[in-house]
């Protein structure tokens, strides 16, 4: 059965869904911040190009930045004006230490948070860390109709992120609802 669901053009990105079976891989960009880390020993950044590229997404670009509320904005908002990065995910910076920053570079960029994503995170996180949950500042949200995911800087951390809330929501097929049947209308005015 040929079904013509939407055609939708944010960031100029054409999308035909032809078929409710069919999968439509997103293209995302994956940012480590980290003040030690480097691409030899990036392991969280490693394991989220694995996680997105097994999903059937595109990984379009990864990078590695200091813990710099400045330089981190300064990626973040050169990715939210390329029309090709559906979805932005970041690992690190999300504690509570004098160096973490990551939150407070990116909540000014955002148009709408996803107040849900960090709730669920934390009692996902509760399940494995028990109280220590309350350490992470694990965010997401909306900007210039992309989706941005701030993630802490473990690898299981960006696992747990990807597997139990991430994938679902990249994944128009998920019901009853996803994050990708709503990217037609994030430009609405």
């Amino acid at each position: 059965m040929l079904i013509l669901l939407d055609t939708f053009t944010p960031n100029s990105y054409q999308i035909n869904i032809m078929s409710k079976k069919n999968f439509i891989p997103l293209n995302i960009a994956v940012l480590t911040i980290s003040d030690s880390r480097t691409a030899v020993d990036d392991i969280s950044g490693k394991t989220l190009y694995n996680l997105i590229q097994d999903a059937g997404h595109t990984t379009l670009d990864q990078k590695i930045i200091a813990d710099n509320i400045y330089k981190i904005r300064a990626i973040i908002s050169q990715w939210l004006i390329t029309p090709e990065i559906h979805v932005i995910i970041t690992t690190g910076g999300t504690g509570v230490t004098g160096r973490d920053g990551t939150p407070e570079a990116i909540t000014p960029l955002l148009d709408k948070t996803l107040s849900g994503f960090g709730e669920i995170f934390r009692m996902l996180s509760y399940e494995e860390i028990k109280t220590s949950a309350i350490q992470s500042r694990a965010i997401a949200g909306v900007a210039n109709g992309t989706y941005i995911f701030c993630l802490p800087g473990s690898a299981s951390a960006c696992r747990d992120a990807w597997n139990f809330i991430i994938q679902d929501q990249l994944d128009h097929r998920n019901k009853p609802c996803n994050l990708v049947q709503l990217i037609p209308r994030l430009m609405e005015q």
